[in-house]
């Protein structure tokens, strides 16, 4: 882990939901799926870790934000949202984010949540072992 003395660290890296289809979820809007991503982000804090979140585009600029961010400082997990993984799509984007946290964080656990509801779960399942 990066620093036993202090928070464990958390990047949250996710697809913005500007950018996101939300056909498969009837009645969610951008900003709905935007207030689920940030009580996420404080039930990782709650959890007692220091996160940050990275939201991103569906490639135009998604590897360079993500790229800032990893270099930014150490993490201890990084979290990569369903909304990254599950769009057949998305699968060489996922493919690139997954490949630039193994090249910039290789210390890091790999966590994946399966919606935007369970980051937090997601990020404590690695980190509290």
């Amino acid at each position: 882990m990066v620093d036993a003395g202090g928070p464990k660290a958390v990047l949250a890296i996710g697809l913005d939901p500007a950018f996101a289809d939300l056909s498969a979820l009837p009645g969610f809007t951008p900003d709905m799926v935007r207030t689920y991503l940030e009580t996420q982000i404080n039930r990782v804090r709650e959890f007692g870790y220091d996160v940050e979140s990275c939201l991103v585009d569906q490639g135009e600029t998604a590897e360079t934000v993500v790229e800032a961010a990893l270099r930014s400082r150490p993490f201890d997990c990084v979290v990569i949202g369903a909304g990254l993984r599950e769009p057949p799509e998305l699968l060489l984007l996922f493919e690139k984010i997954v490949n630039l946290v193994h090249q910039l964080a290789p210390q890091a656990r790999l966590a994946f949540n399966s919606s935007p509801t369970d980051t937090a779960e997601a990020a404590h399942r690695w980190l509290s072992q």
